[in-house]
């Protein structure tokens, strides 16, 4: 998709009907992506946007901020270069915060629309633990059957717990394997077999599988969504 630059509002022209082209030509994009169902990485992207112009409107510190600065001189005492503020025009102010005005509602509502699409796939799609669950799950296998290629992609995964501002979350990432071709005696059971019989590093690694009857574009959507509901499940059961 056509990405939206982070500092799409105050780069180049400082234009209300000018930034509403760009913005028509990104949601444009995000549309098109939407109706065929691909989330990612349009969900994140219109997040971040929506934030930033969000942290923009409560804060016009901010926007002075993203604005370029003359350099006037050096402080000798504190060893420090000394700048002047390019943004001084109320005119310029206000026409930003025209676009601000109007781009916030459009962020929010393709936000909306995507969570929509992302509540309705969750719905067909079900994580089930493979075989005995070891005591440590942070890391082991994660299948998903592909029925667009009748397939079951395997990963490897990993979960990273990490603390932010006192808040712990955890990260996933995963490793491609291989895939296994889906028949009636090639289930999620007869390939956690066969992990255990090719990768000896684990005893007993956690496998689990996520299944769907229906077909979703794989990598900007099934992957991303599965992967959430991995690390969802992980952490209610660390709970």
């Amino acid at each position: 998709m056509q990405r939206l630059n982070d500092n799409w509002i105050t780069e180049k022209h400082i234009d209300f009907e000018y930034k509403k082209y760009i913005l028509l030509a990104y949601f444009q994009e995000v549309n098109k992506d939407l109706n065929v169902c691909k989330l990612y990485p349009v969900l994140s992207d219109l997040l971040i946007h929506y934030q930033t112009t969000l942290a923009l409107k409560e804060n016009k510190a901010l926007i002075a901020n993203s604005f370029p600065k003359r350099l006037t001189g050096i402080d000798i005492d504190q060893l420090k270069l000394q700048y002047e503020q390019l943004l001084n025009d109320d005119d310029l102010m206000h026409e930003i915060e025209c676009i601000i005005d109007y781009s916030l509602p459009k962020f929010k509502y393709y936000m909306e629309e995507g969570k929509k699409i992302y509540d309705a796939i969750e719905e067909h799609m079900a994580l089930i633990p493979i075989g005995v669950v070891p005591l440590h799950i942070e890391e082991g296998y994660l299948m998903l059957k592909d029925t667009s290629a009748k397939k079951i992609k395997v990963f490897q995964y990993f979960i990273k717990l990490f603390t932010h501002s006192r808040e712990e979350y955890r990260a996933i990432y995963t490793d491609f394997i291989g895939d296994y071709t889906l028949s009636l005696t090639n289930n999620f059971e007869q390939i956690k077999l066969d992990l255990l019989q090719n990768y000896k590093s684990w005893p007993n690694p956690a496998t689990y599988a996520v299944d769907t009857d229906i077909t979703i574009p794989f990598q900007e959507t099934y992957l991303p969504i599965a992967k959430r509901m991995l690390v969802r499940y992980i952490s209610q059961k660390a709970a």
